[in-house]
């Protein structure tokens, strides 16, 4: 078949970006880093935010809470984001841009509501509805740049794309340095809100890719997409994708989400106040997004060298060994801040690993379909993440702890290893028509 051809020669040079892919790539880029500072923002405000909603729901607020109440709420965040696979079918009949502009207007407004909770309560249910707009932005931003971006430059695309989430945490860092340390956590929450230009950007100036045009509005998209990445060729790396997605989601989110508060105690175990506890925390956070960005930018080189499965189980085995250095031996320190936050960029670096699929998954299916299985593969491994995160609240609260509950999650990694095998090779095909 013409869209299985395999490219043995590369250009020597690159194919120029028309005006149309420059703007739609910073769009999405913009969202995806959006996107990352809200999803960072929660874990920046975490202890703070639930040490003033616990008691005004009848709760406690002790460490064991907090770190409880947290997973049970980043978990309905998960539900949420695993919820977001309805965009892909959405996308495959109407479009990436229109659809794309509506996820980041639905995290963008729940985030920004999120700032009036009142209880515990309200803050889940903000952040789960945040979650559905989140889990959507990943899925169509890649998949537009997948699309919209020439043969030659797609995969450099994939791994720029991918750095924008974690400048997202670069920026939920420095507000949390400066509007949070001086307005609370309430004013975090406000600067959510920002994304809502975005999206008037993506729909009023981004055009559909011409893939997209020429092939997909010849099929019905909508539910029948969804049928069709279960049917054969696509029914075995659509599962094998998914349990991929699960796996690596279970480990970095909970490196990711847990690694502020972790700082946090590990500052006033050091003898800090509140205040120069969350300023570490920042700059922790900031390494670590730091090492995430060259991460992304290391994969494409190395996906093309090494193929798509090796990177991969490179990240997997860097991931793996660096949760359980900070989690399972720095947080037990008697002066384990250092050591912490430094393993902390290493642990970034290995999180890249979500870059290898932000290249790799549109490889392996048609227009038609491309988005529902990006979404699917993407949004539901959340739910079996949210499952094992309610495990990891459930540790810590029995432990007191966040170190070695958080560590376990390293356990996610040895599974993806042993997945990795039966994943399709996709180094040197062209993307599928």
């Amino acid at each position: 078949m013409a869209n299985e051809a395999v490219v043995h020669h590369r250009p020597t040079t690159h194919t120029k970006l028309n005006h149309q892919q420059i703007t739609g790539f910073w769009g999405a880029w913009a969202g995806w880093t959006l996107d990352g500072m809200d999803s960072v923002i929660y874990a920046l405000v975490l202890s703070p935010a639930l040490t003033e909603l616990l008691p005004k729901s009848g709760i406690k607020a002790t460490p064991a809470t907090v770190g409880y109440a947290g997973s049970v709420l980043f978990a309905l965040f998960l539900v949420g984001w695993g919820l977001s696979l309805i965009w892909g079918p959405i996308a495959d009949r109407f479009g990436r841009t229109r659809v794309l502009a509506a996820t980041i207007f639905v995290y963008a407004i729940f985030t920004g509501a999120a700032a009036m909770s009142q209880t515990v309560w309200q803050l889940g249910l903000f952040r789960l509805l945040a979650g559905i707009g989140i889990g959507g932005e990943w899925a169509l931003a890649g998949t537009y740049v997948a699309e919209a971006w020439p043969e030659d430059r797609r995969k450099m695309g994939a791994g720029y794309l991918q750095t924008g989430y974690y400048a997202g945490f670069f920026l939920a860092s420095a507000l949390n340095y400066t509007v949070g340390a001086h307005y609370g956590w309430r004013a975090m929450f406000w600067c959510g809100l920002t994304p809502v230009i975005v999206a008037l950007m993506v729909l009023l100036r981004v055009k559909e890719p011409q893939r997209w045009e020429q092939k997909a509005k010849a099929k019905a998209g909508g539910l029948s997409s969804l049928r069709r990445i279960f049917s054969p060729p696509y029914t075995q790396r659509t599962l094998v994708n998914t349990i991929l997605l699960a796996a690596a989601i279970c480990g970095l989110w909970a490196g990711a989400v847990y690694a502020p508060t972790a700082i946090i105690a590990l500052a006033k175990k050091a003898g800090m106040l509140q205040p120069q506890a969350v300023r570490v925390s920042s700059f922790g956070m900031g390494l670590l997004s730091l090492g995430t960005i060259l991460g992304c930018l290391a994969v494409p080189p190395l996906a093309e060298r090494f193929g798509r499965k090796r990177t991969l189980t490179f990240y997997f085995i860097g991931m793996a060994a660096c949760i359980l250095l900070s989690f399972g031996w720095a947080f037990y320190l008697p002066h384990g801040l250092h050591p912490f936050i430094a393993v902390l960029f290493f642990l970034g670096f290995f999180g890249g690993n979500f870059a290898v699929f932000s290249l790799w998954l549109p490889e392996q299916y048609g227009t038609t379909e491309r988005a529902t299985a990006f979404a699917f593969t993407t949004s539901f491994g959340r739910f079996i993440a949210a499952g094992a995160n309610f495990g990891v609240g459930a540790l810590v609260r029995n432990m007191g702890a966040l170190g070695k509950p958080v560590a376990f999650t390293a356990i996610a990694f040895g599974i993806g290893l042993l997945v990795i095998p039966f994943a399709l090779e996709t180094r040197g095909k062209v993307l599928p028509d």
